[in-house]
């Protein structure tokens, strides 16, 4: 299995990761959403240079050019809601893509002091055969990660997977190397972080991704 470390080189990229960590500016959700759609863009486009690709014969109004495009029909997948807005990004460049989308979310007990993720809604066309482009902002314990790919496997088995997150957790990388298929799995990530915190929360991370994109939830 292929890991991609987008963090690694420098790039704009930091600039946007910088801005959704940032304490100082948590308090603009619309930033917020705009820096995560952002980063989703930028990973499309790494995720584009690894794809297959088929010339095709364009007509133009003064000739013929011959240019590769993309061959695999592509499903691009996120979770809800944090996922919303990094499957934005992605849906900006690969925009003939079909969509699916898994509900994925933790439950926890009265005191939060211990959860389960618990799977609700699916909605996905067949992924038989496709390219399955599952994308979620936090990759902290792999449990949601997990619940979506086995719910989407409902729909087909993929020809090739491509997981993406902005921030991962060394723990979560780990498990999703269990999760999914290595001949055929590549995980990306814009951050690779160190540890969980006893709330299973990525340590240094950002915090909750979507409650700092929609606000907070009961």
């Amino acid at each position: 299995m292929i890991i991609h470390n987008l963090s690694e080189k420098n790039s704009i990229l930091h600039q946007f990761m910088a801005e959704i960590r940032d304490v100082n500016v948590h308090n603009d959700r619309l930033r917020f959403r705009k820096n995560i759609e952002r980063i989703g863009e930028i990973m499309a486009y790494e995720i584009s240079k690894v794809l297959n690709y088929k010339v095709q014969t364009i007509e133009t109004p003064l000739g013929i050019s011959n240019i590769p495009l993309i061959s695999d029909p592509v499903v691009l997948s996120t979770i809800l809601r944090a996922g919303l807005p990094f499957h934005q990004g992605f849906l900006e460049f690969f925009d003939s893509a079909e969509n699916a989308f898994v509900s994925a979310s933790r439950r926890y007990n009265a005191d939060h002091s211990h959860f389960e993720i618990v799977f609700e809604y699916l909605s996905s066309p067949s992924i038989e055969g496709k390219t399955l482009l599952l994308v979620d902002p936090m990759l902290a314990t792999g449990g949601s990660l997990d619940l979506a790919y086995k719910a989407l496997l409902t729909r087909g088995e993929p020809k090739a997977i491509h997981v993406a997150c902005v921030i991962a957790s060394e723990q979560g990388i780990e498990v999703a190397k269990t999760i999914f298929p290595k001949e055929k799995t590549v995980i990306w990530a814009a951050a690779i972080d160190p540890d969980l915190n006893d709330k299973a929360y990525i340590v240094p991370g950002l915090g909750d991704a979507g409650d700092l994109a929609y606000g907070e939830k009961i």
